[in-house]
């Protein structure tokens, strides 16, 4: 069999190309593809180059072997009809997600798909983004009627911000993007300039500063601010994967007086604090459920044909207003 798959095959240049599909073994499914999601933050480091080219694409999706060493295929966000299936409680006909690359017809390992239900496909585009976001907030910990600040509203930073509102923090977005504050407060998020948070953060804690200030900016500037905002013994939580961009810190006289702590967040992995309670399974069955629950139609702002997709990434790399979150059609 043939697919078409997308390829990144020189900075800032997306191609597709033929390539053999293998037929599903024990264990595999066949997918046809419908929709794929682009990725605002790693996909778009990818897109730009700005990724180590010797660093591992993730060795937990066993689509994405390899490095980031031109030409690659990167993508983990598919949705489509299970043709063939050898996995047991996932029947032919079914809708489902898979972690794969952009492609329209290829062979997963059961374990890297999960079935869809009545939900569109195009926002079940979203669920990495959903996980994503389940896994700051519990890595943020209990916040409950604590201030927070999540910095940076492109969709992982407003899913955040919404699941940490729904567990009781108070949450304040920060964007210097009018269409991204707008956007955050239609999801229930209140949404400031970054020239106004200093003010709002003084005000409502009376000088004392936020306990956390999470990082979905991407932008090495907003860390650096991020710090200025904590009280003492604050943190902040990293989201952001800069990539190959040097970010530049005051690790100074307030950072070490006030003790103030660095932390990061990923998904590939469980915080081992967490494995008891925790597992990738459970994790994914929750963003399951957050996707029928949470008003994603206003995060899935441009549908693209899958041959203009390098339209598609354009789009994303000049930061398009109004853009949130790009789907592919097949």
């Amino acid at each position: 069999m043939k697919g078409r798959v997308l390829r990144f095959v020189a900075p800032r240049r997306v191609a597709s190309s033929v390539v053999d599909v293998g037929p599903p073994g024990d264990g595999e499914l066949l997918v046809r593809t419908h929709w794929s999601g682009i990725s605002g933050g790693t996909e778009l480091l990818a897109y730009r180059g700005e990724l180590d080219a010797a660093s591992a694409r993730d060795e937990t999706i066993a689509s994405l072997s390899g490095r980031f060493e031109y030409p690659f295929a990167f993508g983990y966000s598919c949705v489509g009809e299970v043709l063939t299936s050898y996995v047991d409680d996932v029947p032919e006909g079914a809708t489902v997600f898979a972690f794969h690359p952009h492609q329209d017809l290829f062979t997963v390992p059961g374990s890297d798909a999960i079935i869809i239900d009545k939900i569109e496909g195009r926002l079940a585009t979203l669920f990495p983004l959903v996980e994503t976001a389940l896994q700051v907030a519990l890595d943020a910990g209990p916040r409950l009627e604590e201030l927070v600040v999540v910095m940076g509203l492109g969709p992982v930073g407003i899913l955040t911000a919404a699941l940490l509102d729904r567990a009781g923090a108070e949450v304040v977005g920060v964007d210097p993007r009018s269409d991204r504050r707008e956007t955050a407060v239609l999801f229930g998020v209140p949404a400031v300039d970054v020239s106004e948070i200093g003010a709002v953060v003084e005000e409502v804690t009376g000088g004392a500063g936020v306990p956390l200030v999470v990082d979905a900016a991407g932008y090495p500037p907003a860390l650096a601010h991020a710090l200025e905002l904590l009280c003492h013994e604050g943190e902040v939580l990293v989201c952001s994967w800069y990539g190959t961009k040097d970010v530049s810190l005051p690790l100074g006289r307030e950072f070490h007086r006030r003790r103030l702590q660095i932390r990061s967040t990923q998904v590939s992995t469980v915080p081992a604090h967490l494995a008891e309670r925790w597992d990738v399974r459970r994790r994914r069955r929750v963003a399951t459920t957050l996707l029928g629950e949470l008003p994603l139609k206003l995060l899935a702002t441009h549908e693209v044909a899958f041959d203009q997709a390098a339209e598609a990434y354009e789009a994303l790399d000049r930061e398009d207003a109004g853009l949130m979150h790009v789907e592919l059609r097949y």
